[in-house]
C-alpha cells in the first residue's frame, strides 16, 4: 500500500498559528522533512508533539540527492511530512521537485494550507489584490539582476519580493532607480511576531529611509503593478493621411497599409480597407 505526501504550512513567526491540522499531521507522520531540524523540533517541542528520530533535513543542497529515496518510502507506504522553517513549503523553500516526482509516481499528495509571508505580506499592503505575482529573492547581480528590474518595470500585476536585512536597502535604491521614485511600495518586517512592522509609500521614501534606518529582521516588500500604457485612439483621418503620403512616395496601397498599421499601432485589415477606398 503506498503512503503519502503531506505538504504542512508552519507559523511564520507566532507559533500560535500552528493549526490543529498541522499538529495532527506532524503527530501522525512517519517521516518529517524539514529545513533545520533545530527550527522544527523546537516548533514541535512547543506544540508538545514527540520529534523522535522522525525529524530529517530537506534542503536545497540534498533535495534532489533524497527525491528517489523518499519517493522509494513513499511507495513503501510511509507517510511524510513536508515543512519549511516557515509558511507553505515550495515557496522559495525546498519541496516543489519532490512533490512532482511524488505525483508522477502516482503516491497521494495533499496539503495542509497553513500561514504564507506571501498571502499575509500581500493582504496587510494596501495594494491591489485582484492581481498577484511572486518574485521571491530577486537575483544578486549581474545580467539576471537586470532582466528582473526590466520585467518588475512593466509588470502590471503587485509583486511580492523577499529581502533579507542585509540587502533591503540596496533593494529598495536599485527599484527606484529602475522603476521611479513615485512607485508606491509597502516594506513589511517580522510579520506575525512581536516587533511586526508595515510601512507604506513610494520607493523614493522608501530608499531614503532605509539609507538612514538599520533594517532588522525578514522583509516582505510589495510592489505596485506598473500603470497600463496609455491607449490612443487613432482616427481614420490620420490613418488615411499616412497611406497617401506612403503612396506619393511609390508605395502600393498594400505596402502602404502594412506601413500604416505598423507605425500607427492599428489593424492591418482596417489600414487596408482604407487603402482600397482611396482614389
Amino acid at each position: 500500500m503506498k503512503g503519502r505526501l503531506e505538504i504542512v504550512g508552519t507559523p511564520i513567526g507566532n507559533l500560535a498559528d500552528l493549526s490543529p491540522r498541522a499538529v495532527a499531521s506532524l503527530e501522525g507522520a512517519d517521516v518529517i522533512l524539514c529545513e533545520d531540524t533545530r527550527r522544527t523540533r523546537a516548533l514541535l517541542s512547543a506544540a508538545g508533539i514527540p520529534g523522535g528520530g522522525r525529524l530529517r533535513a530537506f534542503h536545497d543542497h540534498n533535495e534532489g540527492i533524497l527525491e528517489d529515496r523518499l519517493v522509494g518510502e513513499l511507495l513503501g507506504g510511509s507517510v511524510v511530512v513536508l515543512v519549511s522553517d516557515a509558511g507553505m513549503p515550495a515557496i522559495s523553500d525546498p519541496g516543489q521537485g519532490l512533490v512532482a516526482a511524488a505525483a508522477a509516481a502516482g503516491i497521494e499528495v495533499t496539503v495542509v494550507p497553513g500561514p504564507s509571508a506571501v498571502l499575509a505580506g500581500l493582504v496587510v499592503s494596501g495594494l491591489a489584490t485582484e492581481r498577484f505575482c511572486m518574485e521571491g529573492f530577486l537575483p544578486r547581480k549581474g545580467q539576471a539582476r537586470r532582466t528582473a528590474f526590466e520585467l518588475l518595470a512593466a509588470e502590471e500585476r503587485t509583486t511580492v519580493l523577499f529581502e533579507s536585512p542585509q540587502r533591503l536597502a540596496a533593494l529598495l535604491v536599485d527599484l527606484c532607480a529602475q522603476l521611479g521614485g513615485d512607485r508606491r511600495v509597502a516594506v513589511a518586517r517580522e510579520l506575525t511576531k512581536l516587533h511586526e512592522e508595515v510601512w507604506r509609500g513610494t520607493l523614493g521614501e522608501a530608499a531614503e529611509r532605509w539609507r538612514q534606518v538599520e533594517p532588522r529582521g525578514e522583509y516582505v516588500v510589495v510592489l505596485e503593478g506598473a500603470r497600463p500604457p496609455e491607449v490612443v485612439e487613432v482616427d481614420d483621418t490620420e490613418i488615411v493621411a499616412h497611406l497617401r503620403g506612403s503612396i506619393a512616395s511609390g508605395a502600393s496601397k498594400r505596402d502602404a497599409a502594412q506601413r500604416a498599421a505598423a507605425d500607427l499601432g492599428v489593424a492591418r485589415r482596417r489600414a487596408y480597407e482604407l487603402a482600397t477606398r482611396l482614389g
